[in-house]
Order: structure tokens, then C-alpha cells, then sequence
């Protein structure tokens, strides 16, 4: 049974559900996840495009980051903390490519344990996950081979990966994130774990 799931790793909200789609999947372990990039800033000016500055922007999403910390279960996100740092708020696709690279070493499962990862690395421990050291640092943390993650990163089969999932989110009408597809049918947002599990028992009845 396959849910696609749409995530970016900005995204708070994403933090939020991932662990309830884990405990889902450790419930009906039928399910296959299979994880799809979105890209909600994609380019490095996007942010200030989008909200008018850079500033603007990250005073904005940090909004975004105390809702999504009130959702989260363990209140992990830290909004305190991101607005004292001095770099710019990250852009989406180089954390979606390493996320993609991942993917080539180990799968689904590697994918989803890189997110993970790279998500607490951004949202928890505010860190700069558009630094490349960053993302190597992301990568051994997970147990993956480090001079492949290099090689596979600077290909374009990370870019392309991207692209693919972008374009299946599309076909799909997706225009959010987190969301969830299933036979069909589209669960949109981090909603709470027994929301979830009714809406996969209700596709699947």
C-alpha cells in the first residue's frame, strides 16, 4: 500500500507529521512511503521575492514555526533560537537534493531517515542547511557513505529527481505541504495522529 509523501525541508509543518506517519507505518506496516521533494522557496531569492526582503521573510516564517511548534507533539521547534541567527534563512534545494541522494544510497528508508535528519538539523538545532559541510554532516550522521554522498550530490540526477517529484506534484494538483496521496485520495496538512490513521482506514475500507 503506497502513500506519497510531499514534504520540503523548511517546512515546520512537515516536522510535525513525520513522526505520526512513522507510527502509522509501524502500525500497518503494508504501507510503502514514498517520498516526494516540493520545493516552497526553491531558488535563493525566492524568500525575498515572496514577502518583500529577507527579513520580512524570515519574521514571517518564524510565525509559521511557533504555530507549527504548538502542533508538534515534543515541541521541538526552536524560533527563538533561528531568529538570533545571522545567515540568511535557507532555500529549499539543496536540502532536497541531499535528501534525493540519499535516496540513491539507501532507498525510501534513507530518504525519510535524511529528512528526518536535515529537519532537526534546520528547525531544532537552527543550523545553516544550505552549508555543504552541513549537509555532509547530515549524511554520516545517518550512516551513509560520505565520498558517494559527495559524487551523487554534484550529479544531476539529484537535480533531476527534484524535478520529477515537482512536476508529480502538479499532475496531483498539490500546492501545499505536508501532504499525503493514497488511491487517490489527498490528506493535506500536519493533522493529528488519530486523523491520520482514520483517513488511511478510510481510503482503505
Amino acid at each position: 500500500m503506497v502513500i506519497e509523501f510531499f514534504h520540503d525541508v523548511l517546512c515546520a509543518w512537515s516536522f510535525a507529521l513525520s513522526p505520526r506517519v512513522r507510527r502509522l507505518v509501524n502500525e500497518f506496516p503494508e504501507i510503502e512511503v514514498e517520498h516526494r521533494s516540493f520545493a516552497l522557496a526553491p531558488r535563493p531569492l525566492d524568500i525575498a521575492s515572496m514577502f518583500g526582503s529577507k527579513e520580512q521573510g524570515k519574521q514571517e516564517i518564524l510565525n509559521h514555526w511557533r504555530a507549527a511548534n504548538q502542533n508538534d507533539d515534543e515541541h521541538r521547534i526552536n524560533a527563538d533560537v533561528m531568529e538570533s541567527r545571522t545567515f540568511d534563512y535557507p532555500y529549499s534545494m539543496p536540502g532536497l537534493m541531499a535528501c534525493k541522494t540519499a535516496e540513491m544510497q539507501g532507498g525510501s528508508d534513507k530518504h525519510w531517515d535524511y529528512f528526518d535528519r536535515i529537519q532537526k538539523t534546520h528547525l531544532t538545532e537552527c543550523r545553516n542547511i544550505v552549508d555543504p559541510g552541513v549537509l555532509i554532516e547530515c549524511a554520516r550522521d545517518i550512516g551513509l557513505d560520505v565520498d558517494r554522498f559527495r559524487e551523487d550530490y554534484q550529479s544531476e540526477r539529484a537535480n533531476n529527481a527534484v524535478s520529477v517529484d515537482i512536476k508529480r506534484a502538479r499532475e496531483l494538483g498539490i500546492d501545499s505541504v505536508p501532504t499525503l496521496v493514497c488511491k487517490g485520495q489527498i490528506f493535506s496538512g500536519a493533522q493529528k495522529y488519530e486523523r491520520l490513521r482514520k483517513w488511511y482506514l478510510e481510503v482503505n475500507s
